[in-house]
């Protein structure tokens, strides 16, 4: 075909009476799955010349919906652990991501949470520093400057959504993405690459909108305008690469419209650049070979279609890897329940698989994560779905998951990105003749078919390849691998590199990306190789055996610590009586570091200016949270989205609410001033100990008031309390959860006290509104006296340190996001036992149980109770507590004595307990049971008396660690081993 074609649109009409084949690039012949896999890697068929469709462009990342809010706290908070994950994301000469997608915001949920609107009104001048995709975008520059940027939306701001219902809100729309270009160019300067002009996952392309939105992109002339803070020097620049941005459409999701659009579409053709639609793997196949619905957009990417062209075919939104691979090689979903290792559904090599199969099937390739990064807290909707979690900003921890691994198969073995318009990047392509994959599904795929799967990418001066081989099975898959018409010059040895769980005995990641084997071809020219099971491996006659990039280890995963600052907020702190605070002013912060000029340098900004003036450490489920200035000149917290911007369409309709804190908060007293300076009314809520969910009402306990002073007590957004206090411009609300005891306070006074029969212990901080702009300010989060302040470690029931023995399912495939990690191990099984090693002086169980479980438990070796009582509770709740132990190391054994069991994850208390500690119910306990004489009872049953007396005792003594929980249960424990002494026969 020559060196690409760059007709005019008028021009390609012309072009499509191009007498081309009617067909397709043939694939290869499909294989069975017991027969060796023989691949020819042939020079002929590596096409040089198609510098769209078959370049391989390599994987991207989406950022939406909170989904990297909390990156910007690990920025500020933890620059070295920031700048290390940009590195390892967008750095080094084979990056892992070469795109950012941003999904422009509205301020309303269309996911996980929310993200700021970068024009509430009309007249408000654009600010894409709100968002944290456009920093992103703009620090990933500062290691991959050839990174590319795109947008799209999903929901409106309110003043577009309203004329756009209309029929008359093309212009708003223009508006809205043109000043937030040009501010991201203003800021960062960079320019944005790509735009989706239509709505993210539509069904029906709004062609005529695409074709508006390209003519007024390509012939806009209007730079000076003093909105958009371009210097003459700037304005010049901007309007040359703005003009040149590049449309993408149309990001579907149930359907395939836009491909045979295309093909039909002369005028529509000219001026898409690239397509991409969501979540399967598979083209249309509609029609006969010829019709533009058959196979159409195979057809966009080689170019065999009647306009001679090839277009860039994107998965353009598609799922990280479910869980944490660490926790999912432990289940027991193979055969015979046996692990599937790094494999599965939904695992790590099924992000391999689709990335094959996308591409066997429909000639996609570029893969964007959504997400790449989970910056958001867990318990959101779509948690646990990414590559990097990074969820701990104070902390600074973050998890690279082996997925990384896995997907570094695919980008360090080859030059991917865009080709440039000289075609001189030297862009590795994509083979057809060479790739292959016979995996089961189109979204969530199955390889335990054992069928092949692979990849081909190869140098268009054809000097190298590389074939990307997945095997998802529990077989063996043998490859013979040729190069036909190659020039891989004088020594022929291909090198093989695999990642797969580990061998007995190995540590975890023993076999994660390493250099398997080095071998050559036989007198056949055929190089053989045997793939293992549950594995991918990269063949490649690149030298890569030596290169460090491609040998180095992903940065080892921090511990998660706990939330517990000083009265700063900033600084780590256990032990003062505060667990965290934020007076929204940050003088405590420093200057924040932040790409700019197209990457190429790194400016220091104050830093609200670096963020927008977003606050530390929210993530927005609803609403425009941010800081402002307040009557007195100081620095308040503002929810803005009121009536005027209230928008209807989002995908998760909630009243504007944010979070702050950390999961594993029990014990506390939150605080926070509330004011209504939106005449027209206002509601202002502070709920405690939310785990999961998206709206204000999951929070387990909160209290809500208004300007009129009436005010509500909730319980999961049922009103247990209500009353009313003098009506004022402002109040100090506060909640204390002690056990089951909940207070909530109007400005320092108890208005109503709730003992819940079943309470909810753990979770995070929540602020909500209604659609009015309210105030909040001096946010604390305080420990309460004798109370264990939280839990000190989470550890999930999938962890190596967990022991099972009887029969147990361990389920990670499909797994539920409200679900840690999505895995569960589940028994119904008399018998069945569970040992956990913790430090601390409790655990609790943590999963959505029935309540028919009854349990026999020890610790340490020693029986602490016998047929104790489950509570039926919700996924991510206690379904059994133990407390009052001494602060230290521990080993607990749960053995099932009947009913059912599931096990999510176990939280270990801490021995972090401020202020004095009533014994007295462990004092009167002792008083009641009295001193019995131990030859009057069977030995068992003294035994266990024995050993709650002793423990009673000890705490009497004084206990580190010990609380008023303790207390109770110790007591507890003690009365009901005595009523339990089962006397000898006389």
């Amino acid at each position: 075909m020559g060196m690409q074609r760059r007709f005019g649109w008028a021009s390609l009409a012309a072009a499509t009476t191009m007498a081309l084949a009617a067909g397709v690039t043939a694939a290869p012949a499909a294989h069975s799955a017991d027969d060796p896999v023989q691949i020819v890697v042939d020079g002929n068929d590596v096409r040089a010349n198609n510098v769209n469709g078959l370049t391989y462009k390599g994987l991207g990342l989406l950022s939406c919906n909170s989904t990297s809010n909390l990156l910007m706290d690990y920025k500020a908070e933890h620059p070295e652990r920031y700048w290390q994950l940009i590195r390892v994301l967008f750095g080094g000469k084979s990056p892992l991501i070469n795109h950012v997608k941003i999904e422009m915001g509205s301020d309303t949920n269309t996911s996980t949470g929310s993200d700021p609107a970068t024009m509430r009104t009309r007249d408000e001048l654009a600010d894409a520093s709100r968002s944290p995709g456009f920093q992103l975008a703009a620090d990933a520059k500062t290691v991959n400057p050839r990174l590319k940027v795109s947008i799209l939306r999903w929901v409106m701001p309110q003043w577009v959504q309203t004329e756009w219902n209309k029929g008359t809100g093309t212009d708003e729309m223009y508006r809205w993405y043109k000043e937030t270009i040009l501010d991201a160019y203003q800021k960062y300067g960079y320019m944005v690459d790509y735009v989706n002009p239509d709505t993210n996952e539509t069904q029906k392309p709004d062609i005529s909108f695409i074709k508006w939105y390209k003519n007024a992109l390509a012939n806009d002339t209007q730079f000076s305008d003093t909105r958009y803070g371009l210097t003459a020097r700037q304005q010049e620049s901007a309007a040359k690469a703005y003009r040149d941005i590049k449309i993408v459409a149309s990001d579907e999701n149930t359907t395939k419209n836009i491909g045979p659009a295309m093909l039909t579409d002369t005028e529509l053709f000219g001026m898409v650049d690239a397509v991409g639609y969501h979540y399967t793997t598979d083209d249309r196949l509609d029609g006969t070979s010829d019709s533009a619905t058959y196979r159409p957009y195979t057809k966009l990417a080689t170019g065999d279609n009647t306009y001679g062209q090839d277009k860039e075919v994107w998965y353009s939104e598609g799922v990280g890897s479910f869980g944490w691979t660490d926790y999912r090689v432990s289940n027991t979903e193979g055969p015979g329940g046996a692990s599937t290792g790094i494999g599965g559904v939904q695992s790590a090599l099924d992000l391999a698989n689709r990335s094959v199969k996308s591409y066997a099937n429909s000639k996609r390739t570029h893969y964007i994560f959504q997400p790449a990064i989970g910056a958001f807290y867990e318990g959101a909707q779509y948690s646990h779905k990414e590559l990097v979690s990074a969820r701990d900003p104070w902390s600074g921890s973050i998890h690279y998951d082996a997925a990384v691994y896995v997907m570094q198969h695919f980008t360090q073995f080859a030059k991917t990105g865009w080709e440039n318009d000289t075609n001189t990047a030297g862009i590795w392509r994509t083979v057809p003749e060479a790739s292959y994959s016979g995996v089961s599904g189109t979204e969530n795929v199955d390889g335990s078919n054992g069928a092949p799967s692979y990849m081909t990418l190869a140098d268009p001066a054809k000097k190298d390849f590389s074939t990307i081989a997945v095997n998802d099975s529990d077989g063996t898959k043998s490859y013979r691998i040729k190069a036909e018409n190659m020039a891989l010059g004088g020594d022929p040895t291909m090198e093989v590199w695999e990642t797969r769980a580990a061998d007995p005995g190995q540590a975890y990641d023993a076999n994660f990306k390493h250099l398997a084997a080095q071998i050559r071809p036989d007198s056949d020219g055929y190089y053989t190789y045997t793939v293992k099971p549950r594995s991918i491996v990269t063949f490649t006659t690149l030298d890569r055996s030596a290169d460090k990039a491609t040998k180095q280890r992903l940065p080892e995963t921090a511990a998660r610590t706990v939330l517990d600052t000083d009265a700063t907020g900033k600084k780590h702190d256990t032990h003062d009586t505060v667990l965290y605070a934020d007076d929204f002013g940050y003088e405590e912060e420093g200057q924040v570091r932040v790409g700019t000029d197209n990457g190429a340098r790194k400016v220091s900004q104050s830093y609200l200016t670096s963020r927008g003036n977003q606050p530390r450490y929210l993530v927005d489920q609803t609403g425009a949270w941010e800081v402002g200035k307040g009557p007195s000149g100081d620095n308040v917290l503002y929810q803005y989205l009121d009536q005027s911007m209230k928008d209807t369409g989002a995908w998760n309709r909630n009243t504007p609410n944010t979070t702050v804190g950390d999961f594993r908060w029990e014990n506390y007293r939150a605080s926070v001033d509330v004011s209504f300076p939106d005449p027209a009314g206002g509601l202002a809520t502070l709920g405690v100990r939310q785990q999961k969910g998206m709206a204000a009402t999951d929070a387990a306990y909160s209290v809500g008031i208004g300007p009129s002073g009436s005010w509500t007590l909730y319980r999961y957004g049922t009103a247990l309390r209500t009353g009313t206090v003098a009506a004022a411009d402002g109040y100090r609300l506060a909640v204390e959860a002690r056990g089951a005891t909940v207070t909530a306070y109007v400005d320092g006074q108890a208005v109503a006290t709730y003992q819940d029969p079943t309470p909810v212990t753990e979770g995070r901080v929540k602020l909500g509104t209604d659609f009015h702009t309210t105030a909040f300010d001096n946010l604390k989060v305080e420990k309460v006296a004798g109370y264990t302040p939280y839990a000190a470690t989470l550890t999930d029931n999938m962890d190596s340190s967990v022991a099972y023995d009887g029969t147990w399912s361990r389920n990670a495939s499909l797994g539920d996001a409200m679900n840690w990690y999505r895995s569960t191990s589940t028994s119904a099984t008399a018998g069945a036992t569970v040992t956990v090693p913790f430090r601390g002086t409790g655990i609790d169980i943590i999963g959505g149980n029935d309540g028919s479980a009854v349990l026999d438990v020890l610790v340490d070796g020693r029986s602490v109770a016998r047929n104790a009582r489950t509570t039926a509770t919700d996924k991510r709740q206690a379904t059994y507590s133990l407390r009052g132990l001494p602060d230290g190391r521990h080993t607990a054994t749960f053995t099932l004595k009947s009913g059912k069991i599931v096990l999510d994850a176990f939280t270990a208390l801490s021995g972090d307990v401020d202020g004095p500690v009533d014994t007295t119910p462990l004092r009167s306990a002792l008083d009641t049971v009295g001193s019995p004489d131990r030859t009057d009872y069977t030995a068992d049953s003294w035994a266990d008396f024995a050993t709650a007396r002793t423990a009673a005792r000890a705490a009497v003594r004084g206990q580190k660690g010990l609380d008023a929980l303790g207390v109770g249960q110790l007591a507890n424990r003690l009365v009901d081993a005595y009523d339990k002494l089962v006397r000898t026969e006389p």
